[in-house]
Order: structure tokens, then C-alpha cells, then sequence
């Protein structure tokens, strides 16, 4: 297993989680293609290409709608190529003021010692609950 690729998205976490921008985006291809789970808030620019992509159509909702967002890595599974993450989103969201623990799984395919897939899993309902002004 390419413990060089674990430590590659261990450092988006740890850039993420810093505020370090150019340091999550640096580590992504320049066509990286991400994708939104399916029914999550941001999966309405699905697939998202590129970094600047990725950073305005998700990342800047993120800091924009989020009080306190945070990606929480609980655990790393390395398949070479391939890195499972498994972990927890936090924070409060600000048109709602309530706050999510939800859990998430999110599959990195690395090419070329940069990120060039990403694919979001999570618990859309949670979300749902969260962001819907309405309760569902």
C-alpha cells in the first residue's frame, strides 16, 4: 500500500482544518473531478473540475453558510491508489442555527502523487435536518 498517498490526503485534512487554502488546492490535479454526495446541498454542481471549481462551488459555501465547519478524519483505509476516509462533519449552520455531527466517507483516487477523483458520501438526511428551514 502507498503510504505516500495516505500522507498526500492526510495533508488536505490537516490544510483544511487550518484554513490553508492554497495548501488543499496545491494537492489536487488541475483536473481533478469532485463530486457531491447525491441529495447533499452542493451536489448541484456536480461534477465539480478543478480546484478553483471545488474551491468556489463548495468550499466558499462551506465557510459562507457554516459557522464553525469542520471535516473530522476518525479513520484513513489505504487501498494504494485509492484512500478511504471515514470521519465526521461539524458545525452550526447559520440560517437554521443548528448544529450537525454528521458522518461521512470520502473516496480519494490518487494519480501522480496529486488528488484527481473525489467522491463524497454522507448522511443527507442529517443535512437535510439541518439546513431545512422547514423540518424534515
Amino acid at each position: 500500500m502507498s503510504t505516500e498517498n495516505t500522507n498526500l490526503i492526510r495533508a488536505v485534512y490537516h490544510a483544511f482544518s487550518v484554513g490553508d487554502v492554497a495548501g488543499v488546492l496545491g494537492r489536487f490535479s488541475p483536473d481533478i473531478v469532485w463530486n457531491e454526495a447525491e441529495n447533499f446541498p452542493y451536489a448541484d454542481g456536480n461534477p465539480y473540475i478543478g480546484p478553483e471549481a471545488v474551491a468556489k462551488g463548495v468550499f466558499a459555501r462551506c465557510v459562507g453558510e457554516w459557522d464553525g465547519f469542520a471535516a473530522h478524519p476518525e479513520e484513513f483505509v489505504d487501498a494504494g491508489d485509492t484512500i478511504v476516509v471515514l470521519g465526521r462533519y461539524t458545525g452550526t449552520y447559520m440560517a437554521t442555527g443548528r448544529p450537525q455531527h454528521t458522518q461521512f466517507v470520502h473516496v480519494w483516487r490518487i494519480a501522480g502523487g496529486k488528488a484527481v477523483r473525489f467522491q463524497q458520501f454522507a448522511d443527507t438526511l442529517q443535512v437535510a435536518r439541518v439546513t431545512e428551514i422547514v423540518k424534515v
